[in-house]
């Protein structure tokens, strides 16, 4: 089987998979404990607290520990919208592009009273600053702008727009779940304000995640998990330590496999091979990661191509949260493609050991499956 799906999950790495299982014998008690065990725990799941924030230029007392992106994108909104010092401020900016789970974060709020405004990626399934000022109003309290996009790849300005809503006194978040290790990240530089993470798109575990939250400490923020004050109070419950230590063991050793992975300069070679075939591709999105691609087939019988190799090919048609719906990715369409051409593009993310004959085989299967 060639996976081809690594947007959606990449394979735990073997020294997470080390690190998991002596953490699982070792890291067993419970990090609130008083005890020494207790106590060493506590002291390594504060190590990959420190470990984090080093990567991204901010304070261990700045990040807290979740189960992963989605709950961390809940806290962006929940924990800090549905407090007394945004309470007047009813407007939310977001995009068209993100991922599924802010758009259910953010209808829940407009059942509270909040207005949301979706921005329009540019045809290169770009946000623009631009288009975040065309819409920021004296009452916006939170701009949320992912910073790579799970579809397309594309690298959003986060820079630019981060600037803007710091002219402006907004909050600014930015879920990164896509771009933590494969683009460098420093929140100050950036201007991000709150930011999400995923531990398995990485070659972590999954079922781990942080969020970062500039000045945590001087916030009063509402919890989204209620508990025992775990999380500086926000994310109640027991501490996953094992899976904490994993997503450590990830940060420390991905970025030097993706280095390598971007020096083999794969989706350059995958795309001299569709170019040799002759076989017609549009790609959509510019600025995009090297490890993805969204790629449209115009000529290719799609759908026979996937029931032909199901066995062989995991290939994903729109985003993992998406694809086994009938209406086609609103990534997609938001860019303009058709229904028909949505149907016919794949998001292709490459893993990090792909060799040159698996990507040969991909293409002789496209080359196979084109319409007469």
């Amino acid at each position: 089987m060639i996976y081809l799906d690594t947007a959606a999950s990449y394979p735990l790495l073997p020294e997470v998979k080390e690190c998991l299982i002596h953490a699982f014998d070792n890291a067993y008690a419970n990090s609130a404990s008083s005890h020494t065990l207790g106590e060493q725990v506590s002291k390594h799941i504060n190590e990959v607290r420190e470990l984090l924030a080093n990567e991204i230029g901010a304070y261990p007392s700045e990040i807290i520990f979740t189960s992963g992106a989605t709950e961390s994108n809940n806290i962006a909104f929940k924990s800090l919208l549905l407090t007394e010092a945004v309470k007047n401020k009813k407007h939310i900016v977001t995009t068209q592009v993100e991922h599924k789970c802010i758009f259910a974060i953010t209808e829940y709020l407009v059942t509270l009273g909040y207005e949301v405004t979706y921005v329009k990626p540019n045809s290169d399934g770009l946000i623009t600053a631009q288009s975040i000022k065309e819409t920021i109003r004296p009452d916006t309290a939170l701009v949320s702008v992912m910073h790579v996009n799970n579809e397309l790849g594309t690298v959003n300005p986060i820079e630019e727009i981060g600037l803007l809503c710091f002219e402006n006194e907004i909050l600014f978040h930015s879920d990164a779940a896509q771009s933590f290790q494969k683009v460098e990240i420093d929140v100050d530089d950036l201007n991000v304000d709150i930011m999400s993470f995923s531990a398995h798109k990485v070659g972590g575990p999954k079922g781990i995640g942080a969020i970062y939250i500039r000045d945590l400490r001087h916030k009063q923020l509402t919890p989204v998990i209620h508990g025992a004050g775990q999380e500086e109070g926000i994310r109640g419950g027991t501490v996953a330590a094992p899976l904490i230590l994993g997503f450590g063991k990830a940060i420390e050793v991905f970025q030097s496999y993706y280095s390598d992975f971007s020096a083999n300069q794969i989706k350059k070679k995958f795309l001299e091979k569709l170019n040799f075939l002759d076989i017609q591709y549009i790609v959509n999105g510019i600025n995009t990661l090297p490890h993805c691609i969204s790629i449209t087939f115009p000529n290719v019988d799609t759908e026979t191509l996937i029931r032909d190799n199901e066995n062989e090919l995991c290939l994903a048609q729109g985003s993992a949260c998406s694809s086994k719906e009938i209406e086609p990715s609103h990534v997609l369409t938001s860019i303009g493609l058709s229904r028909e051409m949505a149907d016919k593009t794949f998001r292709i993310s490459f893993p990090l050991n792909i060799t040159l004959c698996e990507i040969d085989f991909l293409v002789k299967e496209l080359y196979k499956h084109q319409l007469v």
